[in-house]
């Protein structure tokens, strides 16, 4: 079957709306944010509850970049197991993210809950699926690390993976019951929604042209227009826009993509993932299955669906949700879509201060949900109060990735060809 057009199905399937007009004249306020996915909007909703005066400024609209691109898994933590992360920023720092990210659900949760977002929230855990005997026994491995990560996982044999996946494919399962899955586009529309009902103000197709210091004040200019502030934000993360020193931000950009079923017939849906649980899996070249309000599945993997790789990757996500349930094999793609993903060489974000009273925040590594809802608070409540203490990190005065476009290069091609050889 043919791949269709790209088409975002968040895009298609958003509840929240937003109206929020370019910026048409120069303003005051107490913190600008520039970027509007989940860690500026986040930002702006803390801020403006506050009391504080805010904008936000985005070069497109809200939820343009990755977090309306999201596979949409609600999990704590990070990618990285928690001694990995404690290995790489040693007991002190490491526990502070730990702990930071380990109740990311909950916040996450509870602010659908407080501002009534409407986003297909579904609270019934994400499975890290063992694509081998060898995935399984990382996820032992993960499984004995589940107190330092604050999480009570449990371990599922291969016969409970199958029941509650619906594919006998995976040696077993890690389950964090206490996860979930939203439509990701729709939680960050929310974010925004209820930022500006709490006094921020918003402006969409407003790319930033500009930053300066003068004196005490940041100047973000935009459409010939200035926003003067005492406190910035950065939150543009993948789809950053590069502003020169001190704000360039330096990461690997990494494509994923995404392709959505026809929702399903209701007896195939009763079988593939009946609870609901968003997955992912150990393979070194990782997948994504999940389903959403309607019964489609939807498939992910690493590479660009969009660039010259697309009909690769089209043809993979083809077998691969042939190998992985058989039965769904006749349903078309009606969607696909890609997203750009800021990684970092140690897989851990960066908090850069390129200024005072300035924070730049990126390189959530692919998990942008938990950890953008919680930077962008904290990045707020650190600005507005002067008081880093509780920021999940502490700031770093710069940040280079040596090789981005080489290494960015090397993961395509890995992806590509990986997607490539797999069986037929």
């Amino acid at each position: 079957m043919p791949s269709p057009a790209p088409s975002n199905l968040w895009r298609s399937t958003s509840v929240e709306a937003l109206d929020a007009p370019a910026l048409s004249g120069d303003i005051t306020v107490d913190l600008a944010v520039i970027g509007g996915g989940f860690t500026g909007c986040s930002a702006a909703l803390e801020a403006a509850r506050r009391g504080a005066t805010v904008a936000l400024l985005e070069a497109e609209t809200i939820g343009h970049g990755g977090s309306g691109r999201n596979v949409g898994l609600v999990n704590a933590g990070l990618w990285l197991p928690p001694k990995d992360v404690l290995a790489i920023l040693g007991e002190s720092d490491g526990k502070r993210l730990i702990k930071a990210l380990s109740n990311g659900p909950d916040i996450v949760f509870g602010l659908i809950e407080r501002e009534g977002i409407d986003c297909e929230p579904l609270r019934r855990g994400t499975m890290h699926l063992a694509h081998s005997g060898a995935g399984l026994k990382n996820l032992k491995a993960r499984l004995a690390q589940g107190s330092l990560a604050g999480r009570n996982y449990e371990l599922l044999d291969a016969a409970e993976a199958a029941r509650r996946t619906g594919s006998t494919r995976f040696a077993g399962a890690l389950l964090d019951p206490g996860a979930g899955t939203i439509q990701p586009l729709a939680y960050c529309r929310g974010l925004a929604r209820a930022a500006k009902a709490a006094g921020a103000q918003l402006f969409q197709t407003s790319p930033v042209a500009a930053i300066a210091r003068e004196g005490a004040v940041w100047h973000v200019q935009s459409g010939g227009h200035t926003v003067r502030s005492k406190a910035l934000l950065i939150a543009t993360n993948a789809y950053t826009t590069q502003f020169g020193p001190p704000f360039a931000q330096t990461f690997i950009p990494v494509h994923y993509s995404q392709f959505a079923t026809a929702p399903m017939p209701d007896d195939l849906r009763a079988q593939v993932l009946p609870n609901g649980e968003g997955c992912w899996d150990t393979a070194l070249i990782m997948s994504s299955f999940r389903t959403d309000r309607a019964g489609r599945l939807i498939l992910g993997g690493i590479g660009n669906a969009d660039g010259h790789g697309e009909p690769i990757h089209a043809g993979w996500a083809r077998r691969k949700l042939r190998a992985v349930y058989p039965d769904l094999a006749h349903l078309p793609f009606e969607h696909h879509w890609s997203g750009r993903i800021a990684m970092t060489s140690d897989h851990v974000p960066k908090i850069v201060a390129p200024g005072p009273d300035a924070l730049s925040v990126f390189g959530y590594s692919g998990r942008g949900i938990c950890p953008g809802t919680i930077f962008g608070m904290s990045a707020a409540r650190a600005l507005l109060e002067g008081d880093d203490s509780e920021l999940p990190l502490p700031i770093l005065r710069g940040h280079h990735e040596r090789l981005t476009r080489a290494k960015a290069a090397w993961y395509e091609f890995g992806a590509t060809a990986s997607h490539a050889l797999f069986p037929r």
